[in-house]
């Protein structure tokens, strides 16, 4: 019984806690604010919970003072783990939660380059998002081009 409970508690904690990661968006200094879907941050560097997704992507908007706004669809990593305790405990789960952000990105609006990593020791990986990206970021802040 007591084995049951304990059981049930690790996966309880280990669905509350997949249904989300932290990253930090930091920018080059003359990026004034990074819109980020729904969520806008204009006191860089941020952090942040965002949620975990299998389908969808993060579309955003970066913007510095007085320049063309920089836009395109976040790089998201494949979550292993995750994958692997959904087909152990509940394949539903798979749905919604094996992609999620990198732990800290930094957005370069002059370059119109995104930095990511996974953890302040790895050195950065530089992302360019595709012209089908920046259109469907557009689209998804109503802007024209």
């Amino acid at each position: 019984m007591r084995s049951k409970r304990i059981a049930l508690l690790i996966v309880s904690i280990a669905v509350l806690t997949g249904c989300s990661m932290a990253t930090t968006i930091s920018a080059r200094p003359d990026v004034a604010s990074v819109q980020l879907r729904e969520k806008s941050y204009s006191a860089l560097p941020a952090t942040d919970r965002v949620k975990t997704t299998t389908f969808g992507n993060y579309e955003f908007k970066a913007e510095n003072a007085g320049g063309e706004p920089f836009y395109g669809i976040l790089p998201l990593k494949f979550n292993g783990g995750y994958l692997a305790l959904d087909i152990l405990f509940f394949a539903p789960a798979t749905f919604y939660n094996l992609r999620g952000v990198f732990p800290e990105y930094e957005i370069d609006v002059a370059e119109q380059t995104i930095r990511y990593r996974s953890s302040a020791s790895d050195s950065w990986v530089e992302y360019k998002p595709t012209p089908a990206e920046v259109e469907r970021a557009r689209l998804y802040f109503g802007a024209s081009q």
